[in-house]
């Protein structure tokens, strides 16, 4: 079985798959309007020099979330 681990703490080039949002109020419903959701396929393209902002791709779009915004989706590595 599969890692869970954070997205916050994801390794650049990997695919990962959300399995929860957590926390409450804004920043979740926001992280939710991203349409990063349980079960949508991510791969991390990048972090910036001092590790804030992280880059991404999911469903097609290039995101860019702060990395307290990340240490709230909780992922593991995806299968093959």
């Amino acid at each position: 079985m599969a890692q869970m681990l954070k997205l916050s703490e994801a390794k650049i080039g990997k695919i990962y798959q959300i399995e929860k949002i957590e926390g409450t109020g804004f920043i979740r419903r926001r992280i939710i309007d991203m349409g990063l959701v349980p079960g949508t396929k991510i791969k991390v393209i990048g972090v910036a020099p001092l590790g804030d902002p992280i880059n991404l791709v999911a469903k097609g779009y290039n995101l860019t979330i702060r990395k307290n915004e990340a240490s709230m989706i909780i992922i593991k590595e995806a299968d093959k």
